[in-house]
């Protein structure tokens, strides 16, 4: 099994790779595969709605090789589950990671149905719940179970790097992986436990 994590922030080595690596870690320990892929730094094209995709019958969007959304299509022909994580810019999603998950839910769909999936935001304060449901939704449309945590997926940090030092966050991120192994277990038939693991948990707040 393998579980495809994108990066969708600018920033290769942020906090949104700090986030999504924490849950790739603790995937391992299932013996769930998994890959990040980064959205990149550069320009990534919306949908223009042009309806290639759909007519000429091949799942890619007609922006080939612009950037990484038909990369994605084929990864996911391959994996079992997916994880979209984004920083947060003025209450929303990063553009370029709903761009990439709006063009690669519609070109590629099939490649995505029934599989679970998850959404994982960043931010340095405030907006994360916004965002975090607007990643969630299109998943929700392309009949996708969700897997959540013991919180909603957030984790909080400016500075590259900072979100190490959310403890609750990073649990919330290990707790997320728990639940995608166990639910990946359970659909491939896979001899798990009746309920997730469970760390104890660590809660922390902004006032230190």
């Amino acid at each position: 099994m393998k579980v495809l994590l994108i990066n969708g922030s600018p920033r290769k080595s942020g906090n949104t790779y700090t986030a999504l690596a924490e849950i790739a870690k603790q995937l391992s320990k299932h013996d769930i595969k998994s890959e990040i892929l980064w959205v990149g730094n550069k320009a990534v094209r919306g949908c223009i709605a042009c309806g290639q995709c759909k007519s000429n019958g091949d799942k890619r969007c007609v922006f080939g090789d612009y950037d990484i959304c038909n990369e994605v299509i084929s990864k996911m022909g391959e994996c079992d589950a997916i994880i979209i994580g984004a920083p947060v810019y003025w209450g929303q999603p990063a553009s370029q990671a709903l761009a990439i998950q709006q063009r690669m839910l519609y070109a590629g769909g099939g490649n995505f149905q029934g599989k679970p999936a998850a959404a994982v935001c960043i931010c340095r304060r405030g907006g994360a719940t916004a965002a975090f449901q607007t990643l969630q939704m299109p998943f929700q449309m392309c009949n996708m179970p969700l897997i959540g945590s013991q919180y909603w997926n957030i984790a909080y940090g400016r500075e590259e790097g900072e979100v190490s030092k959310d403890i609750e966050g990073l649990q919330t991120m290990r707790t997320l992986a728990n639940n995608m192994a166990w639910m990946l277990k359970k659909i491939h038939d896979v001899n798990t436990t009746d309920t997730p693991e469970r760390e104890t948990w660590t809660p922390m707040h902004f006032i230190r």
